[in-house]
């Protein structure tokens, strides 16, 4: 009996998390093409000049998982993807700090995103800027800033959001548009911040 690809993605990551070092290279094998798309949909967000490609975003985000998986308790695809959402928030923003903090001095802005599926219409979003508006949103309400995470930077849709979350498409439907509204007036400065 053959297993699914999704079966070999939960086999592979209870067996990484349970101490099998081996498992890593393949689990890396079946999940790269996928969060390869992932990161390449942001970084052809991001403008001109930017330095990150979508393979370093991946290596990068490997090295994350690597570092802090041993003894993490991986259920299955969903909760992979949830996670590498995270880890790619967290890649985009540590890349951005770093470049702001090479560029401070020299009139150079921050990395900006050219369009934000939030603010679509907008002009372009400091991607740290965003990452204050999700922590703000997080403190009010985790579960819209995770649906934020999983739709914007795991690239999920509202059907494997709700089903990652363990909610209904409904409540992922109307804690997307809070989220959007949310976001739009923080980044408009509508909002107070702490």
């Amino acid at each position: 009996m053959s297993t699914s690809p999704a079966d070999d993605l939960t086999r592979l990551l209870h067996d990484w998390s349970h101490g099998d070092s081996a498992a890593l290279p393949q689990l890396m094998e079946l999940t790269y093409p996928e969060l390869h798309r992932i990161a390449a949909r942001h970084l052809a967000r991001e403008g001109p000049g930017h330095t990150l490609q979508p393979t370093a975003l991946v290596n990068e985000a490997y090295l994350r998982f690597s570092q802090s998986a041993p003894g993490k308790a991986w259920t299955d695809r969903r909760h992979f993807f949830a996670v590498a959402a995270r880890v790619v928030r967290a890649v985009l923003v540590d890349h951005a700090r770093a470049r702001d903090a090479v560029k401070r001095g020299d009139g150079a802005r921050r990395t900006s995103l050219t369009r934000l599926a939030l603010a679509q219409g907008r002009a372009p979003v400091d991607v740290l800027d965003l990452d204050a508006a999700l922590t703000a949103l997080e403190a009010m309400n985790p579960e819209h800033s995770r649906i934020v995470e999983l739709r914007y930077f795991a690239g999920l849709s509202i059907e494997e959001t709700a089903a990652t979350l363990d909610i209904s498409t409904g409540t992922v439907k109307r804690g997307w548009v809070a989220a959007k509204t949310y976001i739009r007036r923080h980044l408009d400065g509508d909002l107070p911040r702490p």
